[in-house]
Formats: structure tokens, C-alpha cells, sequence
């Protein structure tokens, strides 16, 4: 039923303007829409809404990865993010190398970094 439907992501942000800077202008995703419940940009065809929550008082990003992006050269693309002012994240307990990348048993190499508001976003080179 679903299967064939186009897939819609949502991200939360307290500050929509910071939020639109990030999104559009670091990471170079093509602006759609903005309006006071989210603004809309699309990332190779996939629609994300970062929806507004600055009335929810007591908003905390979630601990976990919400939204990442299948890159083809996971090194490439955190040498790119970091000369836009990413930091990349590093966890105790994961090997990462020297850009913070992880390398899982199945052999994807994963990468982490945050947004304004401290959710959690990857990039992910998946070997075939």
C-alpha cells in the first residue's frame, strides 16, 4: 500500500531560521516552502519538513540518529561538511578513524554530526 508512495522525513527545530540557514545553505538542500508550522526542502526528490516546535517547552533531541544521507564517499563528504563548519561526533565504545568515521561489521562506514537543535544526523557510504 505504501510501498510506492513517496517517503516524507520530519525534523524538529525551536528556531526555524537557524534551521533554514543549516539545511539550505550547509547542506545544500533545494528550499520548497516555509510557512509558521515548518519549512520544506527536498533532498534528492525526498521531501523533509522541519517542522516548528518552539511552542513545545520542553523539546530535547532524541539521543539517536533521525535522518541520514547514503553518500558515495563517506571520507569526501565529511572532508566537504567540515570546510561548511561541521564537527563530526565521537562516541565512547566506537573505533572511529581520524574523521570521525565508524566502520560497522557489515562494512558501512557511518558518520555523525548535529544540527542547530542537536538532532542527530549521519552520512553513510554502504559497500555493495
Amino acid at each position: 500500500m505504501l510501498a510506492s508512495a513517496k517517503l516524507i522525513g520530519f525534523i524538529p527545530t525551536r528556531d526555524p531560521q537557524k534551521s533554514r540557514e543549516f539545511y539550505v545553505r550547509t547542506l545544500g538542500l533545494r528550499f520548497v516552502s516555509e510557512d509558521h508550522f515548518a519549512i520544506v526542502v527536498d533532498s534528492n526528490g525526498m521531501m523533509v519538513r522541519i517542522t516548528n516546535v518552539s511552542n513545545a517547552g520542553d523539546f530535547k533531541p532524541f539521543p539517536f540518529t533521525i535522518l541520514g544521507w547514503n553518500v558515495e564517499n563517506a571520507e569526501q563528504t565529511v572532508r566537504e561538511l567540515t570546510q561548511k563548519g561541521i564537527t563530526f561526533e565521537r562516541f565512547p565504545g566506537l573505533q572511529q578513524n581520524a574523521h570521525g568515521i565508524w566502520q560497522s561489521p557489515a562494512g558501512a562506514k557511518i558518520a555523525w554530526f548535529k544540527d542547530p537543535d542537536g538532532n542527530l544526523l549521519s552520512i553513510t557510504e554502504f559497500k555493495s
